[in-house]
């Protein structure tokens, strides 16, 4: 059982790494502006009912096997977007949305990874 959780903590430490750091970003958005925070979060909490968003972040997760790609290829879509709507080409965004968005992709991704990652093992 010790070695099955090593192993699995060891293949999955970049699914912890990015829950632990949408959860760092949760905290510290309380204490440093919490409306941004609470306005980012309720956004998210509204678009995990869209199945199609969760679907692909699911898809994402459970079926490419380099994890990493699409955690970057995630940050990088969203930098890209990020840049668009400072220059002004999406005037139907915001960096807000776009936020929650990054955070629903990548919090239900790392999910799935991790499942597959856990459901190797049996007790």
């Amino acid at each position: 059982m010790h070695d099955q959780l090593k192993t699995i903590l060891t293949k999955a430490k970049l699914n912890f790494a990015v829950l632990a750091g949408i959860l760092i970003i949760a905290v510290l958005g309380k204490f440093i502006d919490p409306e941004l925070s609470n306005r980012i979060f309720m956004t998210a909490d509204s678009l995990v009912s869209e199945l199609l968003l969760v679907f692909v972040a699911i898809t994402l997760g459970a079926f490419i096997p380099h994890f990493k790609l699409v955690v970057f290829g995630a940050i990088a879509a969203f930098l890209g977007a990020a840049v668009l709507i400072r220059v002004g080409i999406f005037t139907y965004l915001t960096t807000d949305y776009l936020f929650a968005v990054l955070i629903v992709v990548l919090g239900f991704a790392s999910i799935a990874n991790l499942y597959r990652h856990y459901r190797e093992f049996r007790l």
